[in-house]
């Protein structure tokens, strides 16, 4: 990850906090670098108050805490992108968002996917012991491959001979697994998007 400029402004860069799953903004908050390592380290986003002038950890008094899932840098180095799962409404007044907006998960359902893909994406580079996930990786490619060729027969399979129950099934375990597969090549879901959006536009050639 980029270097992160703490000595821009007096030490605290802004950190503005979005839901992983509904791609909503949340609130704005600041981090010193103290801030950002306790929130690596207990996997709570936590900030410095500058009315206090000490660390406050999100939903230490409401419990309406965020649970880290990401953080990136922006292209200055001075500002922070966290996506956390928040356990209730975010602002003090008791609204989701500090802007007074609902959170709700977009209608389409592919922001899922990408968070999907962050806690996959996370997995790789943590490599935690006992996760599926991380076996797959340890496995290699070969394997990963040969998994998502192994789903994908289970989901034909259930399609021509099986219930739709089934056929739900073995699709999310193709999906994942493909997800898993484009995490190892540094591939995004997302780039999968983009290839079928540029399908859809007139005058498409294969190629």
């Amino acid at each position: 990850m980029k270097d992160i400029d703490f000595e821009k402004m007096q030490g605290l860069v802004p950190a503005i906090v979005q839901d992983a799953a509904t791609g909503k903004v949340l609130m704005l908050g600041y981090m010193n670098r103290e801030a950002y390592e306790r929130t690596l380290q207990t996997q709570l986003v936590t900030f410095w108050s500058r009315s206090r002038q000490e660390l406050w950890t999100k939903g230490e008094t409401s419990g309406n805490r965020l649970h880290l899932v990401s953080i990136s840098v922006d292209c200055d180095g001075d500002a922070l992108l966290v996506k956390a799962h928040p356990d209730g409404p975010v602002c003090h007044t008791g609204t989701d968002t500090c802007w007074g907006e609902e959170n709700k998960a977009q209608a389409d359902g592919t922001a899922f996917l990408s968070e999907l893909q962050d806690f996959i994406d996370r997995r790789r580079e943590e490599m935690p012991e006992g996760s599926y996930t991380t076996s797959l990786f340890r496995d290699g490619l070969h394997r990963m491959a040969q998994k998502v060729g192994e789903e994908a027969l289970e989901a034909v399979i259930e399609a021509v001979g099986g219930t739709d129950e089934r056929l739900l099934y073995e699709t999310s375990d193709m999906l994942y697994h493909l997800i898993v597969l484009l995490s190892s090549k540094h591939l995004r879901i997302e780039d999968v998007v983009s290839e079928l959006r540029q399908r859809h536009q007139p005058g498409w050639q294969k190629h």
